[in-house]
């Protein structure tokens, strides 16, 4: 199953692997590439809207999102009764010929803290290896940078102000 081979190497240990492998299996996630413009890229525009932008007062220009017709944009989603629901998402935008950005990190206020995130990084990663990427590099908020040093980025350079809050360039050799 994926999910034990992409939580191999992220720097936890077995046992940890194996419960959070287990807890995905019992909660029914499931982790997929999302085609742009589909039902399922509007409910990923919606979340991401609902936990990154309205809390900072923004909204999605249609030119913003155009700008994401050639990323890799990866959904989690579990079954809610006979239907999926996307829960958390990220979308990840070619640099260059090694470099990918991983940017619009989301996961449902109700889901966080179970280790979706973590999961969503690693099939992120995975992703960007399959596509021949060797680096991974992001702007991450300055209250989430201690999320991805568990998982291996490392701070690069100074804080900065994106969007009106603090951010850290973080990067990490796939």
């Amino acid at each position: 199953m994926f999910v034990l081979t992409c939580l191999a190497g992220i720097g936890k240990s077995p046992g940890t692997q194996y419960c959070t492998w287990i807890y995905q299996i019992f909660s029914m996630e499931n982790f997929r590439l999302i085609e742009y413009g589909s039902c399922d890229y509007q409910e990923m525009i919606a979340l991401r809207d609902a936990i990154l932008r309205k809390p900072l007062g923004l909204t999605f220009t249609q030119a913003y999102l155009q700008q994401e017709i050639n990323d890799l944009l990866i959904g989690c989603f579990t079954m809610e009764g006979e239907n999926e629901k996307l829960i958390g998402c990220c979308v990840l935008t070619p640099v260059d010929e090694a470099t990918v950005q991983l940017r619009q990190m989301a996961v449902d206020q109700t889901f966080q803290g179970k280790g979706i995130g973590r999961s969503i990084i690693a099939f992120a990663e995975q992703q960007a290896v399959s596509n021949g990427f060797t680096d991974l590099m992001m702007h991450a908020r300055k209250t989430a940078a201690g999320f991805y040093e568990k998982l291996g980025y490392k701070i690069h350079g100074d804080e900065f102000t994106e969007v009106g809050i603090a951010h850290y360039e973080m990067k990490k050799k796939l």
